[in-house]
């Protein structure tokens, strides 16, 4: 993990206590490396959302401890950027609508980009897991990057989705 510069790398089920830890750790380890604010911010609030997406939009049955409901995330770190990579299962019936948004939102400009969040923060339409669909569009706002994310089909019922966003540090 050190020679490949990876900070922080985690498997399992996912708590709030745990994503508490999590930004904790990597807030003092920014830290320590005397990171500029404007970066510390943009890593650290780049990384609560992508830990609340992980946390709020699990398809797994959260009561039944299985494979479904694991989740993986590593934040690494070279001399130009930080990496996040966040991976989870989501139900293939929700995959399809998931891309849809992804895609949606890598087709449009920076300007296009803030226009959409607009929208969407004025619209108040809230999912059925309670959020508005802000995440993706202000991590791709603030990471100033396209999102590459990608789907692996598990099974019937579930496949794999993998979220990996850049943070240049300039």
């Amino acid at each position: 993990m050190e020679k490949d510069n990876i900070m922080l790398s985690f498997k399992g089920n996912v708590t709030s206590e745990l994503l508490t830890s999590v930004l904790q750790i990597i807030e003092a380890k920014m830290e320590k490396l005397n990171e500029p604010n404007k970066i510390k911010r943009k890593v650290y609030n780049i990384l609560v959302e992508a830990l609340q997406n992980l946390y709020h939009h699990m398809d797994a049955d959260e009561k039944e401890s299985n494979e479904h409901n694991t989740v993986i995330f590593m934040i690494g770190k070279d001399q130009n950027a930080y990496s996040i990579f966040t991976g989870n299962y989501i139900k293939n019936e929700n995959a399809d609508k998931l891309r849809a948004k992804l895609e949606k939102i890598n087709s449009l400009d920076p300007e296009e980009l803030k226009a959409y969040y607009k929208e969407v923060l004025n619209n108040g339409m809230m999912s059925e897991k309670g959020g508005g669909g802000l995440g993706m569009i202000d991590i791709a706002r603030k990471s100033g990057q396209k999102l590459d994310f990608d789907f692996q089909k598990v099974d019937d019922e579930f496949s794999f989705y993998s979220l990996n966003i850049n943070i240049a540090k300039q």
